[in-house]
């Protein structure tokens, strides 16, 4: 249970009701609000905000949506933060990311179902994710794996954004769901 308390999924508050009626615009109208969002929504405004920054990184990024799933799937690993590894591993799947890639992920720089781009990804990710932040070498192995500079600043961006949903969520204690089973396959060094 969250360390405060979530809102209903119809919640009485206007601003928080009308923020949900846009997500639920988007995603469908049964839409069930994940309590990411419902802890969210006790704070209207900066719900907004999250929504405003995030929403742009998932649905207008020129890199892959493949791509940024293992990005961010190896960041929710890296800071151990079961509701993102959840809620993304259905997302990753979608997205195309094989089962394998899934499963060499605690150990992607020994696993050969990367390529140059998503390694040059993955480093990124565990740079950002346990800081301080990417090295020039990460940055430059971004560029010698094609990428440019709007794609680069694309991919921090969102390494970065999903460190604070990962802290965010171990923060305020919100566990997965039902039906976000998945638990976070242990690293090398666990």
């Amino acid at each position: 249970m969250p360390r405060i308390p979530m809102l209903d999924q119809q919640p009485q508050q206007a601003a928080a009701r009308a923020l949900f009626d846009q997500v639920r615009r988007t995603r469908g109208a049964d839409f069930p609000m994940p309590d990411l969002y419902r802890v969210l929504g006790v704070a209207p405004p900066m719900f907004k905000a999250w929504l405003d920054f995030a929403w742009p990184l998932r649905l207008h990024a020129r890199t892959s949506r493949k791509l940024r799933e293992l990005l961010i799937l190896r960041g929710a690993l890296v800071s151990r933060t079961a509701y993102e590894w959840a809620h993304h591993l259905p997302m990753a799947d979608e997205a195309g990311v094989s089962a394998r890639q899934i499963e060499a992920l605690p150990a992607w720089r020994e696993a050969d179902c990367f390529d140059p781009a998503e390694r040059a990804a993955l480093r990124l990710a565990d740079e950002v994710t346990t800081g301080p932040g990417a090295s020039q070498e990460a940055i430059d192995n971004l560029r010698q794996a094609g990428f440019d500079d709007e794609q680069v600043v694309e991919l921090v961006l969102t390494a970065s954004f999903y460190v604070c949903v990962g802290r965010f969520l171990n923060s305020m204690d919100i566990t997965p769901e039902a039906g976000y089973d998945a638990a976070l396959p242990s690293l090398p060094s666990d």
